[in-house]
């Protein structure tokens, strides 16, 4: 299994973060619009989200420039926050193709060549 960098772990758990926020927040819409017995879900899960959201993009920033990620890898990164919990799959595709591995100029090259060529 291959190292994970110190930004690597933080987008992960970030990522991770972000997806349950939005699950809660999805639960406290359904209270509060469906079965309307309490609107605490959405204020409690509503700023719990948004300040995760807002962290998600800040470290997904640092990463995208120490992690040296393609442009075409940041932008699947920033679409993956707007769906709900597609931040999990996300974060284990990165995991999988190392994208949140340490980089030195040899392994970033060997990460955008392989996802250039389908990989």
């Amino acid at each position: 299994m291959e190292r994970i960098s110190g930004i690597g772990r933080w987008f992960a758990v970030v990522a991770i973060a972000e997806a349950f926020t939005w699950a809660g927040l999805l639960a406290g819409m359904y209270l509060k619009h469906v079965s309307e017995t309490t609107a605490l879900g959405v204020a409690v899960f509503g700023r719990l989200h948004g300040a995760a959201f807002i962290v998600y993009l800040v470290v997904a920033s640092i990463a995208w420039i120490r992690l040296r990620w393609g442009l075409g890898t940041f932008a699947l990164v920033l679409v993956a926050a707007v769906p709900p919990l597609v931040t999990l799959p996300l974060e284990a595709w990165m995991r999988r193709t190392g994208r949140l591995a340490p980089r030195d100029d040899a392994s970033a090259r060997a990460v955008r060549v392989a996802s250039t060529s389908g990989s």
